[in-house]
């Protein structure tokens, strides 16, 4: 019999551990559970070094308590200093650390914005806590299977959610585009949270130089902060700069 092996992450300890009780009375699933984003983190490090990776993850939407709608989701890399991991920046994380494992997103109440960006962050379904056991297995199953799972009450919702991010991606590509080579790494570094001395360090250029770059991104890009800037270049598919490797571009002399 091939086994289904979930780990259920919700830092509500009676709910998580009662559904994994639940789940390990099915003769196909091995489960296991997690209280919190950094916890889960290091059960899915543990499992994949022992060559056991989890099959389906099942998040807590509200896992740390995260503000419904603030912000998109982020790479589960960029962790508070308090180790916060919400639970649409684990989903974002594990996508992209483990792209073969299928996520499931377990929701207090329905919620079209929330359930859209779950499935941008790389969810398969969105699944109401209070479903019954049977619905939530039949989901597990449907979405190895490469099936996505929302209730029909949030389909037109999560469609005119994707269809606005859609329309607002492909305006942020186009101001994006307009930036030069230049421009477009300090806007990768302005992602990465790096500030003006920092950036030009990075670049080998004079923090003067660097505030032009930036006034000039501000400018092409038609907003008038940081924190819009940055927002407006992940909606384009804008990456952080790697902060690990040696710099590729180099400005030359300081200006």
């Amino acid at each position: 019999m091939v086994r289904i092996r979930v780990l259920v992450v919700d830092d509500h300890r009676i709910f998580a551990e009662s559904l994994a009780a639940a789940l390990a009375a099915e003769p196909d699933v091995d489960v296991s559970a997690a209280g919190n984003g950094p916890a889960a983190l290091r059960c899915l490090e543990r499992a994949a070094a022992d060559g056991r990776r989890f099959d389906v993850l099942l998040v807590d939407a509200d896992l740390g308590g995260g503000v419904p709608g603030v912000r998109p989701a982020v790479p589960v890399q960029e962790v508070g200093e308090d180790g916060h991991v919400d639970g649409l920046s684990l989903v974002a994380g594990v996508r992209t650390g483990q792209p073969g494992m299928r996520i499931v997103v377990l929701a207090e109440k329905d919620d079209p914005r929330r359930a859209a960006l779950a499935l941008q962050a790389g969810a398969s379904g969105w699944v109401a806590k209070d479903c019954s056991l049977s619905r939530l297995l039949t989901v597990i199953r449907g979405v190895l299977r490469d099936e996505t799972h929302l209730p029909p009450a949030l389909l037109t919702g999560v469609l005119r959610e994707l269809t606005a991010a859609r329309k607002h991606r492909t305006e942020s590509e186009r101001l994006v585009e307009s930036l030069t080579p230049r421009e477009r790494e300090v806007l990768r570094c302005m992602v990465a949270g790096l500030g003006r001395k920092a950036v030009a360090e990075r670049l080998f250029l004079s923090p003067h130089t660097v505030r032009t770059h930036m006034q000039n991104v501000l400018g092409k890009l038609g907003v008038h902060s940081t924190l819009a800037a940055v927002a407006l270049a992940r909606r384009a598919g804008v990456g952080p700069a790697d902060l690990t490797g040696d710099v590729v571009e180099r400005g030359g002399q300081l200006a």
